[in-house]
């Protein structure tokens, strides 16, 4: 476990972020992280797709970032199979 520095509004907007969603500021913190890295890594997936992908991924047993790559691109060809499927 490492220590991140972040600027004073950030950690406001953590407080009050974590206090409205009953998280610690540390779980919180990581939540904004996994969503942000998710996003960065699959633009094409909204927050909704991110959300869905970290459940089925804590279903599987927990969040690792090579399984929820795998997670991401088999819901990106579903998505595109179901966008193919609409057009026909």
């Amino acid at each position: 476990m490492g220590i991140v520095k972040i600027s004073e509004g950030m950690h406001e907007n953590l407080r009050v972020a974590s206090d409205a969603l009953s998280r610690s500021i540390n779980a919180q913190a990581e939540h904004w992280m996994r969503i942000g890295m998710l996003a960065e890594l699959h633009p094409n997936l909204d927050h909704r797709d991110i959300c869905r992908l970290l459940v089925r991924a804590e279903l599987a047993g927990g969040l690792d970032l090579n399984q929820l790559c795998d997670l991401a691109q088999n819901a990106q060809g579903l998505q595109l199979a179901a966008a193919s499927g609409a057009g026909k």
